[in-house]
C-alpha cells in the first residue's frame, strides 16, 4: 500500500508540468501560455512499495472549454535507466528527499499495473487519501481477459496527436496489446464496443462541474 506523504514538493507537479507539456506533440497550446491545475485523477499501488504511480489530470486554464490532459506519472527515488526521454523532472521531497518524476506511459511498473487494473487485479486509489479505493473509477476488462494474472512487458510507446499507445506483451498471449492512454481527455458516454477494454474517470472543468470520460482504452 502507498503511504501519502502530506508534504511540500520543490518544484510541485503542476510547476514541472507548466514547463513539460509544452514539448508533448499532443499538446495543444493556449493563448497566453501554460496555465495547468490539478483537476483530478487516481493512484495505483506498486506491489513492491518503491515506485508511486498516479494518474494526474490538469486543466489548462480557467476559461470555458479548457483542455484536460492526462499525465500518468510515476515518482522514483533513483533514476530509471533507459529513461531520459521520459524524465518530467526533479523534486525536492519534504519527507523523501529528491524525486525523478517520469512520463508514466513509459515506465514499466505504471505499465504493469495499468495492465493489472484492466485485468481486474488491480484497485484504483483514492488520489490523496491512503487505503481507499477510489470507487469513482470504473473498469472494464477486454473481451475474455477478465482475471489473467499475466505480467505485462512493455514493448514500446508511440505518441499521438492525442493518445499515447502503449503497446504490451503478456506470456502465452497469441498477439501483442495496445493500451490507448488519452492524453486529451473529452467526456464521454460510459460504453463502448463490447471487446474494447477501458478504464474511466471523473475530473474536474472549471467551473467546478464534473466530467467523466475514458482515460484508457484497450
Amino acid at each position: 500500500m502507498a503511504v501519502i506523504h502530506h508534504t511540500t514538493m520543490q518544484p510541485t507537479k503542476v510547476e514541472l508540468l507548466a514547463s513539460w507539456l509544452p514539448t508533448r506533440d499532443w499538446y495543444i497550446g493556449r493563448e497566453g501560455g501554460p496555465n495547468p491545475a490539478k483537476a483530478g485523477g487516481f493512484r495505483l499501488d506498486d506491489p513492491a512499495g518503491e515506485v508511486g504511480i498516479e494518474f494526474m489530470v490538469v486543466t489548462d486554464g480557467t476559461e470555458a472549454g479548457a483542455a484536460a490532459y492526462l499525465v500518468p506519472m510515476t515518482y522514483r527515488g533513483a533514476p530509471l535507466e533507459g529513461a531520459e526521454h521520459a524524465l518530467i523532472g526533479t523534486s525536492e521531497h519534504g519527507v523523501l528527499g529528491t524525486r525523478w518524476i517520469y512520463d508514466g506511459a513509459h515506465d514499466p511498473v505504471l505499465v504493469g499495473e495499468l495492465h493489472a487494473l484492466l485485468r481486474g487485479n488491480a484497485v484504483a486509489q483514492h488520489q490523496s487519501v491512503d487505503d481507499t479505493p477510489d470507487l469513482t473509477v470504473s473498469v472494464t476488462a477486454p473481451a475474455g481477459d477478465e482475471g489473467d494474472a499475466a505480467v505485462a512487458e512493455l514493448v514500446r510507446v508511440v505518441d499521438g496527436t492525442d493518445h499515447t499507445a502503449v503497446v504490451v506483451r503478456t506470456a502465452g498471449a497469441p498477439e501483442e496489446l495496445t493500451l490507448r492512454v488519452r492524453r486529451v481527455l473529452r467526456a464521454a458516454e460510459e460504453g463502448g464496443a463490447p471487446a474494447a477494454g477501458r478504464v474511466t474517470a471523473e475530473w474536474r472543468l472549471p467551473d467546478g462541474s464534473t466530467a467523466r470520460g475514458p482515460y484508457v482504452t484497450a
